[in-house]
């Protein structure tokens, strides 16, 4: 599975974006997707996970949870990341992931196999 993220920028404080991974290779529909982040010189670490059937679990960081939402859709073999209510501190390489194949969300990196390029989101105050 190649994974392609995009949708980053500089945005404003309180501002919101979307941002995409677009999946390529074997079925897209058999994998659990993550968002992780990573802030310049911090490890990364868990945003947000979706199970790989629609309709099912998807779990977020508490740091972003009710500011941020993770959605698939399999017929576009895209995971989306709409962020709202941007802060600061939300400022960060943001990388899409999928995982071995067992299709349920997780939080642990390690859970997870293929990873995108990155996307560098960055929020002014």
């Amino acid at each position: 599975v190649q994974l392609q993220a995009s949708g980053g920028g500089l945005v404003q404080a309180g501002d919101s974006l979307r941002l995409s991974c677009a999946a390529s290779g074997r079925a897209f529909s058999n994998y659990a997707m993550g968002w992780f982040r990573q802030a310049p010189g911090k490890e990364r670490k868990f945003v947000a996970s979706i199970s790989s059937w629609t309709g099912g679990a998807s779990y977020y960081a508490d740091s972003v949870k009710g500011r941020f939402t993770i959605s698939r859709d399999n017929a576009k073999n895209t995971v989306y990341l709409q962020m709202n209510s941007l802060k600061p501190e939300d400022t960060a390489v943001y990388y899409c992931a999928a995982d071995y194949g067992k299709g349920n969300p997780t939080i642990s990196a390690g859970d997870y196999f293929y990873w995108g390029q990155g996307t560098l989101v960055t929020v002014s105050s």
